[in-house]
């Protein structure tokens, strides 16, 4: 086969010698070399630049849609934080002193004057009371219209249940002019032709996606009193979509455009928008493509691609949103612009094509000078074959050296004779070469994995360097305090006290360490039915024995109905310390600690509550607390580890941890379980 490959090789560059030379005169054997390997070279590298643009392309857009995908998850945060904020606020407003006392008295001038101040104190869109059958007879915005039935609403309905409900809803036309005129017109959104949407029968909508909630009254005999409810239209308001820029994609932009965007459909519609049209205004009444229409609205799946977006490509992420009876009403949407990501890989690219010019003409002027060797000794090979086909009969081609020139030179003395013998020879250095470049290759691959575990190992020096950065001090006392230990001769001397010093240090160098390894190389959960209760008190029977623990007041809630659940109670109960120690010292040792355990979310999750009345944390060091190294203590007096790594094991059993805080009044961090692992 590598015959007949070299005799094919060999026929396309005599055609192709043949052609030039015809055109530009003969071509001289270096011409001939260079011109081989340099199609050789050509042909790899435009294989090489094609894989390589391909796999990088790929490589960036898949971390584009890593990215985004997290993003979403922040947006969705972002969006329930605001619905539980309305929740709040309904239910701390039902359970006000004095509301039931005028609902009682039917003191509706009162009410009004009292609900309308919460409403606009909060920013609500509405806050409307119902009697206990669902008539209303207080609204805050339209206060001439009472009377009116909404006890067919699902919200209301459940409410009038005794429960307290918050959720996205659609409110029809007719409900939004009974609240006030000002929301049925700030619902109205004529559509806008978009590409590639899904044809509508219609060409507007009226209705509006509200974000919802309502709470029962009850008095003190447990009867119902009424259900307060209130809420906000989210069509043409832009609160949680800038929010939810604001936090992810912190106002970067890229030539002038913002390159990251939130949305909120009605359906396909979109009613609430930071993507600009062409007019630089928000995009509000274009609509979702078909395709992410199809698989979100109708399939109910999220859909992580890239999409067209209005009037731009985009990295995009959408989810449904679902009203109280699971119906998907409207989308959740972040995107992130592809021009950037396109950009860069071209210019990784482009970075890959200079290199590989490099590279080729390096090779071509290694290949200049290693053909030297070899069109020095042929040119008086040529000469002494000029002065024979002259006539010069005495001419003798000397054999300059044994190697391949020697054989073709001893050749031509004796053609005829050795013809045969320079034939096999030629084909025996054709295989060799190949061994060769076999040979070379393997080489090649071999500095490959060398240079990929050089880069390994300057990974691990730089861990290595921020270990020793990190014992450096303690290792130093530990010296300092040794040396005056040998110079001890009584136990009683007073400097019985650098022993201490010594274990405090020491044990400061192996808590950072293993904290260290603990989060470089999380171990496997050791899965058990455990009673999270028990992991608690364990916990706190632990945290007993601890000075700053001493003086602190425990309130435990602990639900006795909690199931047991699947989980490793060693790890955690390495969490729960975590918290506890961090609570106690942010207490300074005095104060009041409050843990509650249980069932949230409709039963598929344990909480299990910290609330402390410490410090607080600052609101810019609320959402690096669980970052590695990141820590508000002393210098000295914590490593920043001990929160990524309870965050970590809360993760492994697929739980989440949430944090509230005040500065000077204490923060609370919530752990959530979930009851099965596969939530």
């Amino acid at each position: 086969m590598t015959f007949k490959y070299n005799l094919k090789t060999k026929l396309i560059l005599s055609k192709k010698s043949w052609f030039i030379s015809m055109k530009y005169g003969p071509m001289s054997l270096r011409t001939k070399i260079v011109l081989s390997f340099l199609l050789v070279i050509m042909v790899g590298g435009i294989i090489s630049l094609s894989v390589g643009a391909r796999l990088i392309k790929d490589t960036i857009i898949s971390q584009a849609q890593i990215k985004v995908m997290h993003d979403l998850h922040s947006a969705r945060m972002v969006f329930d934080e605001k619905l539980n904020d309305i929740k709040d606020i309904v239910t701390l407003t039902a359970a006000r002193e004095g509301i039931q006392e005028d609902i009682k008295n039917n003191k509706q001038d009162v009410l009004t004057k009292k609900f309308t101040r919460i409403r606009e104190k909060h920013k609500l869109d509405i806050l409307t009371l119902t009697d206990p059958r669902g008539i209303v007879i207080v609204r805050t915005r339209n206060q001439d219209l009472v009377g009116d039935d909404q006890s067919q609403d699902e919200i209301i309905k459940r409410a009038l249940k005794k429960s307290i409900v918050a959720k996205p809803q659609i409110l029809p036309h007719e409900e939004l002019l009974k609240e006030d005129k000002v929301l049925a017109e700030q619902a109205f959104i004529k559509f806008v032709t978009t590409p590639m949407a899904e044809d509508r029968v219609e060409d507007k909508e009226t209705s509006g996606m509200m974000l919802k909630a309502a709470s029962p009254i009850i008095d003190e005999g447990n009867n119902l009193l009424g259900v307060l409810y209130g809420g906000i239209l989210l069509n043409r308001n832009y609160e949680i979509v800038d929010r939810i820029k604001e936090i992810v994609y912190k106002g970067e932009q890229y030539k002038g455009r913002e390159i990251g965007t939130a949305t909120i459909f009605q359906n396909d519609l979109r009613i609430s928008t930071n993507v600009k049209n062409e007019k630089n205004e928000r995009a509000i009444g274009t609509r979702v493509s078909k395709e992410v229409n199809h698989a979100v609205l109708k399939e109910g799946k999220p859909w992580i691609d890239r999409a067209f977006v209005v009037n731009e490509w985009y990295i995009t992420a959408y989810e449904p949103i679902r009203n109280i009876d699971d119906k998907i009403i409207g989308i959740l949407y972040v995107g992130l612009l592809e021009s950037p990501y396109i950009q860069k890989a071209r210019h990784v690219l482009l970075a890959f094509a200079l290199l590989s010019v490099l590279w080729v003409i390096l090779l071509l002027i290694i290949l200049y000078l290693s053909t030297t060797k070899i069109i020095n000794p042929l040119r008086e090979m040529v000469t002494a074959t000029q002065r024979i086909a002259k006539g010069d009969l005495f001419q003798k081609v000397k054999v300059p050296s044994k190697d391949e020139i020697g054989i073709l030179a001893d050749s031509f003395n004796q053609m005829t004779r050795n013809l045969k013998v320079a034939n096999e020879k030629l084909i025996e250095w054709g295989k060799s070469l190949e061994i060769k470049v076999k040979k070379r290759t393997n080489e090649l691959v071999k500095m490959q994995e060398q240079l990929i575990q050089s880069e390994k190992l300057a990974s691990l020096g730089k861990l290595s360097a921020s270990i020793a950065h990190e014992i450096n001090n303690p290792l130093g006392a530990i010296l300092v305090y040794g040396h005056l230990l040998l110079e001890e001769t009584d136990k009683n001397d007073a400097h019985y006290k650098n022993i201490n010093k010594i274990i405090k240090e020491t044990s400061r160098c192996k808590d950072i360490i293993r904290s260290l390894l603990e989060f470089a190389r999380p171990g496997e959960l050791e899965k058990h039915s455990a009673d999270v209760n028990e992991i608690v008190e364990k916990s706190l029977t632990v945290m007993k024995q601890q000075l700053n623990f001493q003086n602190l007041r425990l309130n435990k809630n602990f639900s006795p109905t909690l199931p047991k659940i699947k989980a490793d109670s060693i790890k955690m109960q390495q969490v729960f310390i975590n918290i506890i120690r961090n609570a106690a010292e942010a207490m300074d040792g005095k104060g009041l600690l409050t843990i509650r355990t249980f069932l949230t979310e409709r039963g598929k999750y344990i909480c299990i509550k910290f609330s402390d009345t410490g410090t607080g944390i600052k609101e810019e060091d609320k959402n690096r607390i669980f970052e590695p190294f990141f820590s508000t203590k002393d210098v000295g007096k914590g490593t920043g580890l001990g929160l990524a790594i309870s965050y970590s094991i809360v993760e492994q059993h697929r739980g989440k941890i949430e944090v509230e805080s005040k500065v000077g009044k204490g923060s609370s961090f919530a752990v959530k379980i979930p009851i099965s692992m596969d939530e």
